[in-house]
């Protein structure tokens, strides 16, 4: 089985960025020529949101990097799904490595804040994950589908859900899942998808793989069947390289 959903890219830029420095990369981003195949969003941390919403292309699409579990009110340093529709953001990243494994955020945490911010109408990029100990104890998949049941324990509706495989191991690293690595557990999710939820489903969603992409690997990784596209992370805050990355959907295409 493999994806018929569109090429999917997103830059998570993280905690990374100045007034002057996003203004460089945004331009860097308006000038880029990517390919028609590609969807193509960026996740600014939330202070520049506007900024960057306000001055880049409607080409890409702006996505936060985290959103709260409900609507908003006494919450201090929290951010709602309500507000950041209201902002013109289209997208969220939930569950990811740096929210679980630095901020302590629980498998069920993740799955209510996803389900919160698809009832918005965000669009989710849900994360998943294994750390390296438990990679060498063989429980990667293990991991990666107690994360993806928390997810689907609280989302009834997955049509707006994007699904980041990130080996923990292999995040800001350097060291990357091989395209052999990463293809093994994207097959094992959309497998998961098809066993838990429907077979339309599983073919239906996209599965990206984040963890040192960059424009050096994308290619390679991009040929795999059951890898959709990538989140990226240190290489999407240099606008030419994000680019390449883009257009690795070319690589795609030309081994279907």
């Amino acid at each position: 089985m493999t994806g018929t959903g569109k090429f999917f890219v997103g830059g998570n830029w993280k905690c990374n960025g100045t007034t002057e420095s996003i203004k460089k990369l945004v331009g860097e981003l308006n000038d880029g020529k990517f390919e028609e195949s590609v969807e193509v969003v960026v996740a600014p941390p939330f202070l520049y949101i506007g900024q960057v919403i306000g001055s880049l292309t409607d080409r890409i699409a702006v996505s936060a990097q985290n959103s709260w579990v409900g609507k908003g009110g006494a919450f201090t340093g929290e951010i709602s799904a309500d507000q950041l529709v209201d902002a013109g953001v289209k997208w969220v990243i939930q569950g990811h490595s740096e929210r679980r494994h630095v901020i302590g955020e629980s498998n069920e945490t993740i799955g209510k804040k996803s389900a919160y911010a698809l009832s918005k109408g965000l669009g989710v990029i849900a994360c998943v994950g294994e750390k390296l100990e438990e990679r060498e104890s063989n429980r990667t998949t293990d991991v990666v589908f107690e994360q993806l049941q928390a997810y689907a324990d609280a989302i009834s509706d997955w049509s707006n859900v994007v699904i980041a495989y990130e080996p923990v191991w292999a995040i800001g690293t350097g060291k990357v899942a091989s395209p052999e690595q990463a293809q093994e557990v994207h097959a094992a999710i959309r497998s998961w998808l098809g066993d838990k939820i429907s077979p339309d489903l599983a073919s239906a969603t996209r599965i990206i793989y984040g963890g040192s992409v960059n424009g050096a690997n994308c290619a390679e990784l991009a040929k795999k069947e059951d890898i959709d596209g990538f989140l990226v992370g240190g290489a999407s805050l240099k606008g030419p390289e994000f680019v390449t990355i883009c257009n690795a959907v070319i690589s795609k295409k030309a081994s279907a």
